[in-house]
């Protein structure tokens, strides 16, 4: 046992010999895991909230939407041919298998007036089938009906932002707003989803039918009635894929594309999505982790040289060791040991430093970070491994010198 701890207690004894020179030393280490640790937990965090944002969009959500994808997935001419109609979402209601609904959407930017305020804001035609698809609360009021869809009310569903600008704070249920030239009853205040991606807190919801008349252009040539997209729910993960291709199937009979032409449609699912954006943040994270790492390398370095000096010091007491029989392999272990507990110790400070530092941060509001089990035990990892690779020459240098002209030295 006293074999086993007794290089550790002669690497501690190094270390704290020369406290101001070991603390410079570890300081280049902390630094640098440190930055590692912040600047990946703040490319976790941004991925996470990305992630989760979509996710509040609904689960296994399918979207179609007007216009083409061109070589190398860049979609061309999107949205601006009105190839989808509110019949291709009966349709897909009717004759697609494994979903739990089809939500068909038109929008268009209005005016929206009540009282002395006014504001511009993206109206939203919807069918009732819209919020439990989209996972959207009415936190008072009344969901649409397919009675007022039908029968083409102008009611309205607004979100809290709106609400916070058009009326004060009062309670916006009951009022009327002016939108163009039509008058509008508040139906509904929808919860509040927060600063995510389309998110409903600055839109207005009026049934799909209504805003379609007051719309100047919503009726193909042949009489269906064009819509901006269409939202799918799949049963489940595993109905995704089969959806989206009895739905790729189903548009192209009714829309008489030719085998091998471009379909004027493009469906995207919340699953592809997630993982593209999933594959982009990791890459960012990594390229975030290796600009830090540039701080660890210059710490690396600094422990080389300190090393480096620590063997000159270290002269005679090699040449006793090597006078009583140690081996090279024994100073080399030795030095590399040192090298090795300086990193550690500057890692697990580093590791206390940017957790700290992530939690503040995330604490603040500014920038979500999220640390993780692999950030920290990747940065512990590289801090031992600095201190192998980079003290590695200098054990080197100190187990190949002759133990005569290492006595001599003093």
């Amino acid at each position: 046992m006293k074999k086993i701890f007794e290089p550790l207690s002669t690497a501690w004894v190094a270390v704290i010999s020369h406290k101001l020179r070991s603390f410079l030393t570890i300081l280049g280490v902390v630094i640098g895991i440190a930055a590692v640790i912040i600047l990946m937990s703040v490319g976790r965090g941004a991925e996470a909230s990305i992630l989760q944002n979509i996710q509040n969009l609904g689960a296994n959500m399918i979207t179609i939407r007007p216009g083409s994808s061109s070589a190398g997935g860049i979609r061309g001419g999107f949205g601006s041919a009105g190839t989808l109609t509110l019949e291709d979402a009966d349709a897909i209601a009717e004759n697609i298998t494994g979903i739990n609904g089809v939500a068909p959407t038109t929008n268009s930017g209005m005016q929206v007036v009540a009282g002395n305020q006014n504001m511009n804001v993206m109206i939203t035609g919807i069918t009732p089938g819209y919020l439990d698809i989209n996972n959207l609360v009415v936190e008072d009021g009344n969901p649409f009906t397919q009675d007022q869809l039908d029968r083409y009310q102008k009611v309205a569903l607004i979100g809290p932002g709106v609400s916070d600008t058009l009326f004060q704070g009062d309670d916006p249920v009951g009022q009327k707003v002016r939108m163009g030239n039509n008058i509008f009853i508040i139906q509904g205040l929808l919860q509040s989803k927060g600063e995510s991606f389309n998110s409903t807190d600055y839109m207005i919801l009026v049934p799909l039918t209504t805003l379609q008349t007051l719309m100047a252009r919503s009726v193909t040539t042949s009489g269906q009635h064009m819509v901006n997209s269409i939202s799918v729910q799949a049963s489940d993960e595993n109905s995704i894929q089969s959806a989206i291709d009895q739905i790729t199937a189903l548009l192209q009979d009714r829309h008489k594309i030719a085998i091998g032409a471009d379909d004027d449609f493009t469906i995207s699912s919340t699953e592809q999505i997630t993982q593209a954006i999933s594959s982009s943040m990791n890459s960012m994270t990594l390229l975030l982790g290796a600009i830090a790492g540039i701080s660890l390398l210059v710490g690396g370095i600094g422990v080389m040289n300190i090393m480096l000096v620590s063997v000159m010091e270290r002269r005679k007491e090699i040449g006793i060791r090597k006078a009583l029989g140690a081996r090279e392999r024994d100073i080399w272990g030795q030095f590399l040991l040192d090298s090795a507990l300086l990193t550690l110790a500057g890692g697990i400070i580093g590791v206390a430093i940017g957790w700290g530092g992530s939690y503040l941060i995330a604490r603040s509001g500014a920038v979500p970070s999220l640390v993780t089990s692999d950030i920290v035990i990747l940065a512990v990892a590289v801090s031992v491994g600095i201190g192998l690779f980079f003290g590695f020459y200098p054990a080197w240098q100190g187990s190949r010198l002759d133990p005569i002209q290492a006595l001599r030295s003093e």
